[in-house]
Parts: structure tokens; sequence; C-alpha cells
């Protein structure tokens, strides 16, 4: 894991870029719902390219199989929002562009897409290492779908940052 920095950014996004590039650590994302808003989060900072890999926005289902090797049966058996899909794009995305670190995101942005088990608003960040893959659940509500976007994206940055800080 990468050592802990003195001091906590207010901004998360420059604090994942100064743990990765302090410890010469890489990151790539792959991201469904949020379609690249956490790549741009990321490479919104000087100096990004030291720690940010690139990103795969893998929007279409199609594209989580092709792009990042996500294995068309666990989409099938459990949709492409879910845990197991999560974890799937970040292992997925961390091996294909041979990172340290990988992040993903998929979730029901709306307005439309929701049902009664999957409603809108229910998103999936996962953050891949080498040791592990942490996947956390997220119920934001049907807050709109800017919002729900906006909310996946603070989520999977602190996620991040609790994974680069951990010990």
């Amino acid at each position: 894991m990468v050592a802990k920095s003195a001091t906590t950014p207010v901004d998360p996004a420059r604090h994942i870029i100064e743990l990765l590039t302090d410890a010469n650590k890489t990151i790539v994302t792959a991201e469904s719902c949020t379609g690249g808003m956490i790549a741009a989060a990321l490479t919104d900072i000087p100096g990004a390219s030291e720690a940010f890999f690139g990103g795969y926005v893998t929007y279409a289902n199609e594209a989580k199989s092709r792009m990042i090797h996500v294995q068309a049966r666990l989409i099938r058996d459990y949709g492409a929002v879910s845990n197991q899909v999560a974890r799937a794009m970040a292992d997925g995305a961390r091996n294909t562009a041979h990172a340290d670190y990988a992040v993903s995101v998929t979730g029901i942005a709306g307005p439309d897409g929701g049902s009664e088990k999957k409603p809108v608003g229910l998103v999936y960040v996962a953050v891949s290492t080498e040791l592990a893959t942490v996947v956390i659940e997220h119920q934001f509500g049907d807050l709109g779908r800017a919002e729900i976007r906006q909310a996946s994206v603070r989520a999977a940055l602190d996620l991040v940052i609790q994974v680069l800080t951990s010990t």
C-alpha cells in the first residue's frame, strides 16, 4: 500500500495523484455510469500523467467484456450493476492495463433503468490491488442523474484514498 501523507488535501483527486506519484504507482479507471468523470477528475490535476495510466469507459455490456474482459456470464447472471461485475471491471482494468491500482464504477444513474430490486441510485464502486479487491455498494436514491453521477465519483475517489492509505 501507499504510505500516508502528513496532511489530507481537500481535493481527493489531488490527494490520490500525490499519493501515487510519491509511491511511483499507477491507477487506471473502468467506468460505466460515470462515463469518464473519474478519469476527468484525476486528469484535472497537474502532473497526473505521473500516476494516471488511463481509463476505460465501458458503458455497454459488450464493452465491459471486450475491453476489460468481464465475463459475459457475470453480466448475464448478476446484471451489469452488481458487486460481481464491479469487481470484475476493476480486476480486468488493472490486469489489462498492468497498473498497480484500478477503480471501477457501475450503477443506475436514471432517470430510467431502475427496478424494485435494483433502483435508480444503486451504484457499486470497486478498487483493485494486487492483494485484494474491495467493493462497496451505495444506495444514493433517486437524486437525479447528474447528482448520482457526481456522488459516484466522490464515492470512488474516497474509496481509492481509503485503500491507498490503509495499513
